[in-house]
């Protein structure tokens, strides 16, 4: 028991003395995936939608024929292919704006480290 105690408090120590992580490379990676998200709203769901809508009536198309009927299958490929559409244009997006996010902040972090400087040696 009482060794489990020393272990408890040694635990407690060891998370009182962890490092903050600093870095500004995580906070701006989900800043850029933030306006990623606020930009596909504003470019990429209507696109998205109109593409993907496109996409199901050529797919229609060679599936059911040329004139595409005003049937059940017809509709549900067509919105099928709208739902994908909007969903790989919101991918490309986010992941996009966070990829620049994450770059912007592995610069910001290699400007602001502390410069080292080598440690010499002396002989004897």
């Amino acid at each position: 028991m009482a060794n489990a105690i020393i272990y408890c408090r040694k635990q407690i120590k060891k998370e009182e003395t962890k490092m903050k992580d600093t870095t500004y490379t995580k906070k701006l990676a989900y800043m850029g995936a933030g306006c990623g998200v606020v930009l596909f709203a504003v470019f990429g769901l209507l696109p998205g939608s109109f593409l993907g809508g496109v996409m199901g009536l050529n797919i229609a198309g060679i599936l059911l024929g040329t004139p595409v009927g005003a049937g059940l299958l017809p509709r549900m490929i067509v919105a099928a292919s709208m739902v994908v559409g909007v969903m790989v244009s919101g991918v490309m997006f986010i992941t996009a704006s966070a990829t620049l996010g994450w770059l912007a902040g592995t610069v910001v972090d290699a400007v602001k480290a502390e410069k080292k400087e080598p440690a010499t040696v002396e002989h004897k």
